[in-house]
């Protein structure tokens, strides 16, 4: 059994992931807080990461992250500011920094945000490091919340892949996802069209399906034509 203890020592949670194991599941990961009496675990790691999340600031947004066969929910924070560099700055912790430029282009081209001026700065906040595309929707929104100074309701969650078309691709295990959501009292969910066809109805929750970045926008923050 392989095993990775990760964490920034200046932020209260560690992560305990299993990357090889030879007698049970690969990918699984456990949570841990630094207390005075030492690593304590983290039974509810989503509540945890969410329990400090502003109600009514812009440029945040729940994305529901896989950490093996568990789903965890994560807040994307963004804030989108005039750059007064002659290249813009772009800075990510937690979030890849390539996929990021990639949903900030689509967002500039598909969507009509004017992003070429600004500097942009993308946090996942709690600590935890996200890696897989199903984030690209909650990367993208919190961007379009922070440009438009528009808080997202604070009851939405977005999972979706984002192409370079602008079309929103689907994700896996949707539903696990969903349920973990409405676990934790979301009532909207932003996600692609095409897994609002295979899930069953998940209670509490509104399944909102969009095929495109612009639609998704307009979805959560209004008619786009009225600001850009």
């Amino acid at each position: 059994t392989v095993l990775y203890f990760e964490g920034d020592r200046h932020m209260a949670y560690r992560l305990l992931r299993a990357v090889k194991n030879r007698f049970g599941s690969t990918d699984e990961l456990g949570v841990f807080e630094m207390r005075e009496m030492g690593l304590t675990e983290v039974s509810n790691p989503s509540e945890a990461l969410l329990s400090e999340r502003p109600r009514h600031g812009s440029g945040s947004v729940v994305t529901a992250a896989m950490e093996g066969t568990r789903p965890i929910l994560v807040e994307v924070q963004a804030l989108v500011v005039p750059s007064y560099f002659t290249s813009p700055r772009r800075a990510t912790t937690g979030i890849d920094y390539n996929r990021t430029v990639m949903i900030l282009a689509v967002l500039e081209k598909r969507a009509g945000f004017a992003l070429a001026n600004k500097d942009i700065y993308l946090n996942a906040a709690g600590g935890l490091k996200i890696v897989e595309p199903a984030a690209d929707l909650a990367i993208a929104l919190a961007a379009a919340s922070s440009f438009r100074d528009r808080p997202v309701d604070y009851g939405v969650i977005a999972l979706g892949e984002i192409g370079l078309a602008g079309e929103i691709r689907g994700v896996a295990q949707a539903e696990k996802r969903l349920n973990e959501a409405a676990r934790l009292g979301f009532t909207r969910a932003v996600m692609p069209k095409r897994n609002t066809y295979k899930i069953k109805k998940v209670n509490g929750i509104e399944v909102i399906g969009v095929e495109t970045i612009r639609e998704a926008v307009q979805s959560v923050l209004g008619d786009l034509e009225q600001e850009l």
